[in-house]
């Protein structure tokens, strides 16, 4: 019998080989690089390979700079209405039993199930000239398709998930045990949420936001659908990216494309950083 611990025996039967660990990290890396390392460097190359002054130049053009701003506006518009509703629903989710809860949670997950092209032929049928409000809508110069308001709802139905599946299992795990010692002592329902819940949730709602706020400017199939490619007016970043580039001007197409890779990086950092000092806003989907 051999003389060696039966845990240390257990240790060096469940332990993989190096060429094992090897072979795993090295296909890891190799597809992480063809995937996504490759392609966001080809996206600066692109963009500077005649040089920084074509790239900005094509950034400056009033078509870019309305991309830019409406892309921006979308997000402001479009993360605020996430955060109420998302704080809302992970607050009923995980603090009540009623009935028909587990279909609110369905609810929550259906952007995640439907394409965004999809979403937005949704809106097309509802708010379209031939859709079921189209015509009471025209009748007074309202409009919602193939124009800013369009853009926003469409946003919103693809991003509404993000923030409020960050914050479900936060608040399930936190439970409701300081919710009700604050209330035995007089709290109302209102403080007891600024007081006690929103402290607990803060980190987990922030990074629901970047999440939310990275997919509301990225945004593209849904955004497509409602915006009707109207140049200076409903086209948003990547619209006038696919734009520029079937007209063959491949410079304005990466510059701009190579802005939204840097908006990316930076809310991919700040991302980062939370899990770093936070690591407890990990990993919380359910």
């Amino acid at each position: 019998m051999s003389g060696r611990p039966a845990s240390r025996r257990a240790d060096l039967a469940t332990e993989d080989p190096f060429w094992a660990k090897a072979a795993i990290l090295t296909a890891v890396l190799l597809f992480l690089t063809l995937v996504l390392l490759l392609p966001v460097v080809a996206v600066f190359v692109q963009a500077l390979h005649k040089g920084v002054g074509p790239a900005v130049a094509a950034m400056a053009e009033p078509d870019a700079l309305s991309a830019i701003r409406l892309t921006l506006l979308t997000a402001a518009l479009t993360v605020p209405f996430n955060v109420v509703f998302g704080v809302c629903a992970a607050w009923a989710v995980a603090k009540f039993d009623f009935p028909g809860k587990a279909f609110l949670i369905t609810l929550i997950d259906l952007p995640f199930s439907v394409s965004p092209v999809v979403a937005g032929l949704i809106y097309v049928l509802v708010f379209g000239a031939q859709g079921w409000f189209g015509p009471w809508l025209l009748d007074h110069n309202i409009h919602i398709v193939f124009a800013v308001p369009g853009i926003v709802l469409a946003t919103i139905f693809v991003t509404f998930p993000f923030v409020a599946r960050e914050l479900i299992p936060l608040m399930q795990e936190q439970g409701v045990s300081e919710e009700e010692a604050a209330v035995s002592m007089g709290a109302s329902g209102l403080k007891t949420f600024w007081k006690v819940t929103a402290p607990n949730i803060r980190w987990g709602l922030l990074y629901g936001v970047l999440l939310c706020n990275a997919r509301a400017m990225g945004e593209f199939g849904a955004v497509s659908v409602v915006s009707g490619h109207i140049r200076g007016l409903t086209n948003t970043m990547p619209l006038h990216v696919e734009i520029l580039y079937n007209d063959y001007d491949f410079v304005g197409a990466f510059a701009v494309a190579g802005l939204l890779c840097l908006l990316a990086l930076a809310t991919l950092v700040l991302k980062t950083l939370l899990e770093v000092f936070q690591p407890d806003v990990r990993g919380r989907h359910v």
